[in-house]
Protein backbone atom coordinates (compact mmCIF):
# COMPACT_ATOMS: atom_id res chain seq x y z
CA UNK A 1 0.00 0.00 0.00
CA UNK A 2 2.85 2.27 0.60
CA UNK A 3 3.06 2.36 -2.75
CA UNK A 4 -0.01 3.73 -3.53
CA UNK A 5 0.69 6.44 -1.25
CA UNK A 6 3.76 7.53 -2.91
CA UNK A 7 2.61 7.41 -5.80
CA UNK A 8 -0.39 9.75 -4.84
CA UNK A 9 2.70 12.13 -3.03
CA UNK A 10 5.12 12.66 -6.19
CA UNK A 11 1.95 14.08 -8.33
CA UNK A 12 1.74 16.76 -5.67
CA UNK A 13 -1.18 19.31 -4.55
CA UNK A 14 -3.93 17.93 -1.95
CA UNK A 15 -4.54 14.18 -2.62
CA UNK A 16 -7.54 11.59 -1.57
CA UNK A 17 -6.98 8.02 -1.00
CA UNK A 18 -9.47 5.47 -0.11
CA UNK A 19 -9.27 2.03 1.83
CA UNK A 20 -12.41 -0.13 2.06
CA UNK A 21 -12.97 -3.14 3.82
CA UNK A 22 -15.63 -5.08 5.48
CA UNK A 23 -16.00 -4.92 9.66
CA UNK A 24 -13.22 -6.39 11.12
CA UNK A 25 -10.83 -6.45 8.68
CA UNK A 26 -8.19 -4.37 9.91
CA UNK A 27 -8.55 -0.90 7.79
CA UNK A 28 -7.96 1.18 11.10
CA UNK A 29 -4.73 -0.46 12.20
CA UNK A 30 -3.29 -0.53 8.75
CA UNK A 31 -3.88 3.32 7.84
CA UNK A 32 -2.64 4.20 11.36
CA UNK A 33 0.44 1.97 10.62
CA UNK A 34 1.15 3.85 6.96
CA UNK A 35 0.06 7.09 8.29
CA UNK A 36 2.84 6.87 10.94
CA UNK A 37 5.74 5.17 8.05
CA UNK A 38 4.97 8.99 6.07
CA UNK A 39 5.09 11.37 9.12
CA UNK A 40 3.76 14.44 8.28
CA UNK A 41 2.40 13.73 4.49
CA UNK A 42 -0.36 11.47 5.72
CA UNK A 43 -3.47 12.10 7.87
CA UNK A 44 -6.04 9.38 8.18
CA UNK A 45 -9.85 10.13 8.11
CA UNK A 46 -11.89 7.80 9.07
CA UNK A 47 -15.93 7.84 7.79
CA UNK A 48 -16.42 6.21 11.26
CA UNK A 49 -16.70 9.77 12.56
CA UNK A 50 -20.37 10.35 11.03
CA UNK A 51 -21.87 7.74 12.44
CA UNK A 52 -25.24 8.95 14.06
CA UNK A 53 -25.75 9.54 17.86
CA UNK A 54 -27.02 6.61 19.69
CA UNK A 55 -30.33 8.92 20.82
CA UNK A 56 -30.39 9.75 17.18
CA UNK A 57 -30.55 5.86 16.29
CA UNK A 58 -32.76 4.75 18.61
CA UNK A 59 -35.08 7.77 17.75
CA UNK A 60 -34.99 6.44 13.84
CA UNK A 61 -35.31 2.94 15.22
CA UNK A 62 -32.07 1.88 13.68
CA UNK A 63 -29.87 1.24 16.98
CA UNK A 64 -30.15 -2.60 16.44
CA UNK A 65 -28.69 -2.37 13.08
CA UNK A 66 -26.15 0.47 13.74
CA UNK A 67 -23.10 0.30 11.32
CA UNK A 68 -25.62 -0.08 8.42
CA UNK A 69 -25.32 2.38 5.75
CA UNK A 70 -28.31 4.53 7.07
CA UNK A 71 -27.03 4.88 10.36
CA UNK A 72 -24.25 6.96 8.97
CA UNK A 73 -24.26 11.10 8.07
CA UNK A 74 -23.46 10.21 4.55
CA UNK A 75 -24.23 14.06 3.33
CA UNK A 76 -22.00 15.25 6.22
CA UNK A 77 -18.96 13.19 4.82
CA UNK A 78 -19.02 13.71 1.08
CA UNK A 79 -19.42 17.52 2.53
CA UNK A 80 -16.23 17.26 4.27
CA UNK A 81 -14.72 15.41 1.29
CA UNK A 82 -15.43 18.28 -0.79
CA UNK A 83 -14.23 20.62 1.48
CA UNK A 84 -10.84 19.21 2.23
CA UNK A 85 -10.12 18.04 -1.33
CA UNK A 86 -9.75 22.18 -2.09
CA UNK A 87 -7.96 22.91 1.33
CA UNK A 88 -4.76 24.25 0.20
CA UNK A 89 -1.68 25.47 2.04
CA UNK A 90 -2.12 28.21 4.19
CA UNK A 91 -5.87 27.90 4.39
CA UNK A 92 -7.03 27.42 8.42
CA UNK A 93 -7.33 23.71 9.77
CA UNK A 94 -10.60 21.90 8.92
CA UNK A 95 -11.80 19.58 11.75
CA UNK A 96 -13.37 15.94 11.71
CA UNK A 97 -15.29 13.93 13.83
CA UNK A 98 -14.18 10.32 15.01
CA UNK A 99 -15.84 8.00 16.35
CA UNK A 100 -14.75 6.74 19.67
CA UNK A 101 -15.19 3.21 20.45
CA UNK A 102 -15.09 3.24 24.07
CA UNK A 103 -18.41 5.14 24.17
CA UNK A 104 -19.60 4.04 20.97
CA UNK A 105 -20.47 7.50 20.14
CA UNK A 106 -18.81 10.35 17.46
CA UNK A 107 -17.67 13.13 18.44
CA UNK A 108 -16.93 16.25 16.87
CA UNK A 109 -14.04 18.06 15.87
CA UNK A 110 -11.81 15.56 16.92
CA UNK A 111 -9.56 15.19 14.17
CA UNK A 112 -7.67 18.21 13.23
CA UNK A 113 -6.78 18.33 9.01
CA UNK A 114 -3.94 20.56 8.54
CA UNK A 115 -3.62 22.16 5.09
CA UNK A 116 -0.44 21.51 5.09
CA UNK A 117 -0.71 17.62 4.84
CA UNK A 118 -0.42 16.30 1.43
CA UNK A 119 -2.56 13.11 1.17
CA UNK A 120 -5.60 11.96 3.44
CA UNK A 121 -5.98 7.91 3.76
CA UNK A 122 -9.67 7.98 4.12
CA UNK A 123 -10.72 4.35 5.53
CA UNK A 124 -13.97 3.23 5.91
CA UNK A 125 -16.84 0.52 4.80
CA UNK A 126 -18.95 1.94 2.14
CA UNK A 127 -16.63 4.00 0.33
CA UNK A 128 -17.50 2.00 -2.57
CA UNK A 129 -20.97 1.79 -2.32
CA UNK A 130 -23.34 3.13 -4.93
CA UNK A 131 -26.61 3.49 -2.55
CA UNK A 132 -27.92 5.11 -0.09
CA UNK A 133 -26.31 8.34 -1.32
CA UNK A 134 -22.98 6.57 -1.09
CA UNK A 135 -22.25 7.05 -4.84
CA UNK A 136 -21.15 10.15 -4.35
CA UNK A 137 -17.91 9.28 -2.18
CA UNK A 138 -15.75 7.21 -5.02
CA UNK A 139 -15.40 10.42 -6.96
CA UNK A 140 -14.23 12.50 -4.47
CA UNK A 141 -11.34 10.12 -3.91
CA UNK A 142 -8.14 9.88 -6.28
CA UNK A 143 -8.34 6.38 -6.13
CA UNK A 144 -9.18 3.74 -3.34
CA UNK A 145 -8.50 0.11 -2.35
CA UNK A 146 -10.29 -2.64 -0.74
CA UNK A 147 -8.75 -4.49 1.80
CA UNK A 148 -9.67 -7.91 1.73
CA UNK A 149 -9.29 -10.75 4.85
CA UNK A 150 -10.22 -14.11 5.15
CA UNK A 151 -13.56 -14.63 6.94
CA UNK A 152 -12.10 -17.18 9.26
CA UNK A 153 -9.99 -14.55 9.93
CA UNK A 154 -11.55 -11.33 9.92
CA UNK A 155 -15.17 -12.70 11.85
CA UNK A 156 -13.39 -13.96 14.99
CA UNK A 157 -11.58 -11.02 15.27
CA UNK A 158 -14.37 -8.83 14.87
CA UNK A 159 -16.51 -10.90 17.79
CA UNK A 160 -13.13 -10.25 19.97
CA UNK A 161 -13.80 -6.61 19.33
CA UNK A 162 -17.11 -6.20 20.64
CA UNK A 163 -16.03 -8.43 23.46
CA UNK A 164 -13.21 -6.51 24.58
CA UNK A 165 -15.36 -3.13 24.70
CA UNK A 166 -18.12 -4.74 26.98
CA UNK A 167 -20.34 -7.22 25.06
CA UNK A 168 -20.17 -11.16 26.44
CA UNK A 169 -19.04 -13.07 23.75
CA UNK A 170 -22.81 -14.58 23.61
CA UNK A 171 -24.20 -11.01 22.84
CA UNK A 172 -20.93 -10.51 20.28
CA UNK A 173 -21.70 -13.12 17.74
CA UNK A 174 -25.21 -12.84 17.64
CA UNK A 175 -24.45 -9.14 17.02
CA UNK A 176 -21.37 -9.95 14.41
CA UNK A 177 -23.65 -12.88 12.96
CA UNK A 178 -26.64 -10.69 12.62
CA UNK A 179 -25.63 -6.68 11.82
CA UNK A 180 -22.27 -6.78 11.04
CA UNK A 181 -22.07 -9.42 8.40
CA UNK A 182 -24.78 -7.91 6.95
CA UNK A 183 -23.10 -5.11 6.02
CA UNK A 184 -19.92 -6.71 5.40
CA UNK A 185 -22.37 -8.40 2.40
CA UNK A 186 -22.61 -5.17 1.28
CA UNK A 187 -19.25 -3.98 1.36
CA UNK A 188 -17.87 -7.07 -0.04
CA UNK A 189 -20.18 -6.82 -3.22
CA UNK A 190 -18.53 -3.25 -3.79
CA UNK A 191 -15.28 -5.03 -3.96
CA UNK A 192 -15.26 -4.76 -8.44
CA UNK A 193 -15.34 -0.81 -8.12
CA UNK A 194 -11.90 -0.94 -6.15
CA UNK A 195 -9.04 0.44 -7.98
CA UNK A 196 -7.08 -2.42 -6.51
CA UNK A 197 -7.05 -4.94 -3.67
CA UNK A 198 -4.76 -5.55 -1.18
CA UNK A 199 -4.91 -9.16 0.77
CA UNK A 200 -4.62 -8.96 4.30
CA UNK A 201 -3.76 -11.84 6.73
Amino acid sequence: MLLRVDALLVQGGRRLLGLAAPPGAGKSTLAASVAAARPGQVQVLPMDGFHLAQAELQRLGRADRKGAPDTFDVGGFVALLQRLRTQRPGDATVWAPAFRREIEEPVAGAIAVEAATPLLLVEGNYLLHDADGWSAVAPLLDECGYLHVDDALRVPRLIARHVAHGRSPEAAGEWVGRSDEANAALVQASRPRAHWVLEGD
